[in-house]
């Protein structure tokens, strides 16, 4: 099946994806508090990636503020893009189609990279592509490399946890969810337990590897096949920290211990579900896919007769690399420039 995509001005039908060579796709993404832009040659190679952070802004507050991102979004926007074209060598007028994040994510961050895509689409009459921010963490496992479908992946980030089982570029199926907390928002709220700095994934990461992670034994949510929870684990560490006062708290155990149960639950789901499933290539997905532990177990898995697979650390996090790789392989992607952004995932 061919993907054919319209020029906003002259109507011109051109034909993205697999397949095709020599195309390039220009990315926005906004969809939290990183300002991105990329340029990506069919689909895999990483022209240009530049990503603007907001982390030192919003630390202060311990978490992202929704309208001081869209503002800061504002300013940066601009910058980034040109920026993004010039690492890229390329000009404008050499691109093949504009693409940006349609949602998840915070509505007024959206609307700036999206605005801007579009923009550029009308600007320079080629296609526009709005992208689906989840399925563009699938797609980062194409970046600088060769994997492809069919594969299980497990998507964790900081507002997502889910099996998805990928049967080709542009077709996926959700097997699974988190039913409460993502595994990124366990991570963070346990974090803040323990006193750590915004944004605490990397920190209680880095702190679990100095801990006994045989210390507490937390439990395990008993829910469906494929699905997770994690606040009855939020609250189980919560009861431990109580237990102590502030002096004698065990944060490096506690650290390691709830770590150790979270990587323990997230690799038994995705081998259930490739074993179920009949599929032997397994990827990680999402800003989580970077911590330490989860990436041991699960390549570890490798010795099993398993091909596993993990995007490089730059591509885990939010940028606009894997909205571009989402483009042109069609996943989850709209060819409608009035399409609006969403906040929740659909």
């Amino acid at each position: 099946m061919k993907n054919l995509f319209k020029t906003p001005l002259s109507d011109k039908i051109v034909e993205i994806g697999p397949g095709r060579e020599d195309q390039i796709i220009f990315a926005t993404e906004t969809s939290c508090d990183e300002t991105a832009a990329a340029v990506i040659l069919n689909g895999r190679k990483v022209l240009s990636n530049v990503v603007a952070s907001q982390i030192d802004i919003h630390r202060k507050y311990g978490v992202v503020i929704p309208e001081v991102a869209a503002r800061q979004h504002l300013e940066t926007i601009n910058v980034v893009i040109e920026e993004a074209r010039e690492k890229a060598g390329i000009k404008m007028k050499d691109v093949t189609a504009f693409s940006g994040t349609v949602g998840p994510g915070l509505v007024g961050a959206l609307l700036v990279g999206l605005n801007a895509a579009k923009s550029l689409s009308l600007i320079y009459d080629k296609p526009f592509i709005g992208v689906n921010h989840l399925n563009a963490h699938v797609c980062a496992n194409y970046l600088e490399s060769d994997f492809a479908p069919p594969f299980i992946c497990l998507l964790v980030s900081g507002g997502h946890t889910q099996l998805i089982r990928v049967d080709s570029y542009s077709k996926q199926e959700i097997l699974g969810e988190t039913l409460d907390d993502a595994v990124g928002e366990a991570y963070d709220k346990v974090a803040r337990l323990l006193g750590l700095p915004y944004p605490g994934g990397p920190y209680l990461d880095k702190l679990a590897q100095q801990g006994d992670k045989e210390k507490f034994k937390f439990p395990e949510a008993s829910v469906g096949d494929y699905d997770f929870s994690f606040s009855g684990l939020k609250t189980a560490v919560l009861r431990t920290c109580r237990n102590f006062s502030e002096e004698d708290l065990q944060k490096a155990d506690i650290a390691a211990s709830f770590q150790k149960i979270v990587s323990e639950t997230l690799l038994k789901k995705a081998l259930k579900a490739a074993n179920k499933n009949n599929i032997s290539k397994i990827a990680l997905a999402g800003g989580v896919a970077a911590n330490s532990e989860i990436r041991k177990k699960f390549f570890m898995q490798e010795n099993k007769g398993f091909t596993v697979h993990a995007p490089e650390f730059q591509f885990c996090t939010d940028n606009a690399a894997m909205i571009a790789s989402g483009a042109y392989f069609s996943s989850n992607i709209s060819k409608d420039l009035d399409i609006e952004v969403f906040s929740r995932m659909k």
